[in-house]
């Protein structure tokens, strides 16, 4: 194999130090950094729309990123 090859990962690599350290605390606090790791994300994805459909209304572009989610939910859903 060519050593400039790269592996296709279908998602990233997991992060064990990352592992690690989320291991480490409590299992409240684990819930308000997956929440708040949601809410970035989905922050991030409602400016991207925003920047795409700067004339909708905030409504609509909630309902965009809602229609968005739910194409996400039915493409990697399993059997």
């Amino acid at each position: 194999m060519d050593c400039g090859a790269r592996t296709a990962y279908r998602f990233d690599p997991i992060d064990l130090e990352q592992m690690r350290l989320l291991a480490r605390l409590p299992p409240g606090r684990r819930i308000t950094v997956m929440l708040e790791a949601r809410e970035l994300a989905v922050g991030l994805m409602r400016g991207r729309l925003r920047r795409q459909h700067p004339h909708l209304s905030s409504r609509e572009i909630n309902l965009k990123l809602l229609e968005e989610i739910d194409r996400v939910k039915r493409t990697f859903s399993r059997p």
